[in-house]
């Protein structure tokens, strides 16, 4: 996962007011300013930078949608804040046939898209799976089984006790870890 990624810009002003127009409707705010740089977030830590540079290249940066209306308002809002239309809002189904994105260009040439891979109405779905994988992930921080009640009733599981998964493979406890490591 990437924790954050900085985008080179020629006019750092003219960027700022860009993105934040642009990433408005994917919940994108300004959070961080210094004299060369600004910081872009959704919820609090930034992970979108921007950084004067008069030598700037142009890139290609993609930005996660979570359905189709907000790539259409991502591509309304970015061409309103001067950005150049390089392909408007709709499917791309030679990557996917639910590849949907919408593609502007900022003032340094950036490529800058938006897209969602969900189907229409996939959002919905989108929210079970990940309700659905928070539960089993909750599931799985217990450990094994009557583990963490004793853990959380203060009786954590002592050293010199055999638990079955403490010797991993059958016979492995005995035979290598008693002797140490093979060699």
């Amino acid at each position: 996962m990437i924790d954050h990624i900085t985008l080179r810009v020629r006019d750092l002003e003219a960027a700022k007011d860009f993105y934040r127009a642009a990433l408005a409707p994917l919940g994108y705010v300004l959070q961080m300013e210094f004299p060369d740089g600004a910081g872009f977030a959704v919820g609090g830590k930034p992970d979108f930078w921007l950084f004067q540079d008069p030598e700037a290249r142009p890139q290609h940066l993609a930005f996660a949608a979570p359905d189709r209306a907000e790539v259409d308002a991502f591509y309304a809002a970015a061409l309103a804040a001067g950005g150049r239309d390089n392909g408007p809002a709709g499917l791309r189904t030679e990557y996917h046939p639910d590849y949907y994105a919408a593609f502007v260009l900022d003032q340094t040439g950036h490529n800058v898209e938006a897209v969602t891979h969900r189907p229409p109405g996939g959002a919905g779905k989108a929210a079970k799976a990940a309700k659905a994988a928070r539960k089993t992930k909750k599931k799985m921080a217990k450990g094994p089984k009557g583990l963490a009640k004793k853990v959380t009733a203060g009786k954590a599981p002592q050293a010199g006790k055999k638990k079955k998964m403490a010797k991993g493979p059958k016979g492995f406890a005995k035979k290598r870890m008693a002797k140490g490591p093979k060699g």
